[in-house]
């Protein structure tokens, strides 16, 4: 599959109920009780979320407008970086349990390091990835898609090459669509981590 902004092929690891792909721009709709999870007390563990992933080169910026379709919680659009079961890294617009739009954040290092950040008016934000080179990340939203929130800022490690790309989840709910739009991908190395720029 192929995103106008994003120039790699883009394969999917696990389909969605449902998908549409036109003018670049992406919508995903996740079935019933889908996530991509492993509980730190090994409680419950997930791999079934809908993604669509591609490989980038070197250091990059990839960002997208996320709309979610809001009913249950924990729905959310989500942007991933995958690297294996083990080692994975989810920036989520998510449903809280308290019925707010919130920005969650998952680093996946064996087990799921889950952190709630800030709760959002409306039901649209923007999100970025930023790959830093040797295995380092940087997320961000933003309420206007100009100026940058940074969240969180880690590493990972996998013999596999680390691919991004786009997800939905809905792992309380029936389903959950998520829409993706003004979706830009630049290769190119974020100058100030903390300030977004």
């Amino acid at each position: 599959m192929r995103i106008d902004g994003i120039p790699f092929e883009l394969i999917w690891d696990n389909k969605p109920e449902e998908f549409q792909c036109r003018s670049g721009s992406l919508r995903l709709t996740a079935g019933e009780k889908t996530d991509l999870f492993r509980d730190p007390r090994g409680e419950q563990e997930a791999h079934n979320s809908p993604r669509v992933l591609f490989g980038p080169e070197g250091c990059f910026l990839l960002s997208s407008k996320v709309s979610v379709d809001f009913a249950a919680d924990f729905d959310a659009g989500v942007l991933v970086v995958y690297g294996d079961r083990e080692s994975w890294a989810k920036l989520c617009f998510e449903f809280s349990p308290q019925k707010q739009p919130t920005i969650v954040t998952v680093v996946n290092k064996g087990v799921s390091d889950d952190s709630n950040h800030v709760s959002v008016s409306g039901k649209h934000v923007y999100l970025r990835v930023a790959g830093l080179g040797d295995g380092a990340f940087a997320f961000h939203y933003s309420l206007d898609g100009k100026t940058w929130q940074l969240v969180r800022y880690f590493t990972l490690t996998s013999d596999n090459r680390f691919r991004v790309g786009f997800s939905s989840q809905s792992p309380t709910g029936r389903a959950c669509t998520a829409s993706f739009s003004e979706i830009h991908y630049q290769a190119r190395i974020l100058q100030d981590i903390r300030s977004g720029e």
